[in-house]
């Protein structure tokens, strides 16, 4: 949700500038050639339908709506966003921590590549799973799932959380394939 975020942030952004930069260059031309009329945007004719508007027109109170709806819209989605940080136990009263999924994945991540005959691992990290896939040439995935398995249980047993994550390990292997 947090690119969503970025990615709307970015559009809003580069639309203001492109406004921005369409209304210094009216403006200049405006400046330059002050009866020679709009060089991109039929501002006049704009100018003079707005005139003819009042607060009780429906075009008026559509695009309140819809300004509305699209504010909402944004508010909605910059709230889901928050950071889904993993709770760790509190070492004093009045004092909170927090780490990342990502921190907690690299923790468990250089763990797992340390082990023996395991040539790559991914690991992904929520507050409520650990997902590990892990490469291996020289053994089969009966061999190295039950190892891996205890060696993730192993470094969440020794982390401060607040709440032990489900663990989810699936090993690629050659042997496997033949």
């Amino acid at each position: 949700m947090r690119v969503l975020v970025r990615i709307l942030t970015c559009l809003l952004g580069l639309a203001l500038a492109a406004a921005g930069g369409l209304l210094a260059l009216e403006v200049g031309w405006t400046w330059a050639r002050p009866t020679g009329g709009p060089l991109l945007v039929p501002w006049p004719a704009w100018r003079d339908r707005l005139a003819a508007l009042t607060w009780q027109s429906t075009e008026v109170r559509v695009t309140a709506w819809v300004v509305a709806a699209a504010g909402l819209v944004l508010l909605l989605v910059a709230l889901t966003a928050r950071r889904r940080d993993i709770a760790l136990l509190d070492p004093a009263p009045g004092t909170t921590v927090r780490t990342s999924p990502r921190s907690l994945a690299r923790i468990i991540g250089l763990r797992v590549r340390a082990e023996d005959n395991v040539t790559g691992a991914t690991v992904t990290a929520t507050a409520r799973v650990v997902r590990v896939r892990a490469t291996s040439r020289l053994e089969a995935e009966e061999q190295l799932r039950p190892r891996l398995l205890a060696v993730v249980e192993d470094v969440l047993s020794d982390l401060p959380l607040a709440r032990t994550p489900a663990i989810s390990v699936v090993v690629d292997s050659p042997r496997d394939r033949s």
